[in-house]
């Protein structure tokens, strides 16, 4: 009676932990479609809003997705920065950096990635087929504006997909990276202890199980820790707020010390996650615009 007793808790405890782990595997694959939150992007409207001149384009990625965006021109400028935004956002994220870029002579792409906007069927991962999509935009600024000179600014998962898309690429000469993460599965992992109390094992090798098989891809080629070394000696400009609840601040220290000169960081104190500009907007600014002026000009 007891060896029945213990084998049907087991079996309980088994399909409870696949199922938590489909379950969670779900949470990271499938996004909902959520309006522009103007506590944290500011703008949320096209760039008219701000007075900004702007292009409606598109662009296809090397899997056949097609991405919109706005161009945004600096006239005279032969130099354009590239704005990526992160999981769940759109293209409205950057749009706070996007005029003291332009007024510093830079042409700006800020572009939709991949999202369920475009296509209902359409998955997150992280970055592991984001990275398409960013080699779209540039072949975009590359290719159709005849632009050599890129600099790029990503935000959370943009930021950890602008940095392993840099490391391969050697048409992005700067990099600036807020609130990007070191590892994917880590960060996830935290978000699940902090939100729902669950600890890292056994749950989330079952649920990395189920996003490789789902999602057709490596989770071990989505970790900008072991990317970011490779960009040297193109600068990167990492910036994490001690404040992130998102993905905690020891990613960006990690990032940082991964990272080979020339970096520099900002450890915004009380910064929340990608919020730095509305932390101290002057130094948000100024400092992003330096660190391009300074090496891509």
């Amino acid at each position: 009676m007891i060896k029945k007793t213990l084998i049907s808790l087991s079996l309980l405890f088994v399909t409870l932990l696949l199922a938590t782990g489909w379950y969670f595997s779900s949470v990271i694959l499938q996004l909902g479609i959520e309006n522009c939150d103007p506590e944290h992007y500011v703008f949320c409207g096209d760039p008219s809003t701000q007075n900004i001149k702007f292009e409606n384009v598109t662009f296809t990625s090397s899997d056949g997705l097609t991405l919109p965006g706005w161009y945004m021109p600096s006239p005279g400028s032969n130099k354009a920065i590239l704005l990526v935004h992160g999981r769940g956002a759109d293209r409205t994220e950057g749009m706070r950096y996007a005029k003291p870029l332009i007024a510093a002579g830079y042409n700006v792409l800020a572009f939709d990635m991949r999202h369920p906007r475009q296509n209902p069927n359409i998955i997150s991962t992280m970055g592991f087929y984001e990275q398409k999509d960013v080699t779209a935009a540039l072949n975009f600024l590359d290719k159709e504006k005849n632009i050599k000179d890129i600099g790029l600014m990503g935000f959370s998962m943009g930021a950890a997909t602008g940095i392993i898309v840099m490391a391969k690429d050697q048409r992005v000469k700067v990099g600036v990276f807020s609130g990007g993460y070191a590892n994917a599965m880590d960060v996830l992992a935290e978000q699940a202890k902090k939100l729902y109390g669950l600890p890292r094992y056994p749950l989330m090798p079952i649920v990395e199980k189920f996003f490789e098989w789902r999602g057709n891809l490596d989770a071990d080629k989505i970790n900008p820790e072991d990317y970011i070394g490779k960009i040297s000696p193109r600068p990167v400009y990492i910036m994490h707020g001690t404040a992130d609840q998102t993905v905690d601040f020891s990613h960006g220290q990690r990032l940082y010390k991964a990272a080979k000169e020339p970096k520099q960081f900002w450890q915004a104190q009380g910064g929340r996650h990608t919020r730095l500009w509305q932390l101290d907007k002057k130094k948000a600014e100024s400092s992003v615009v330096a660190f391009f002026d300074r090496y891509l000009k």
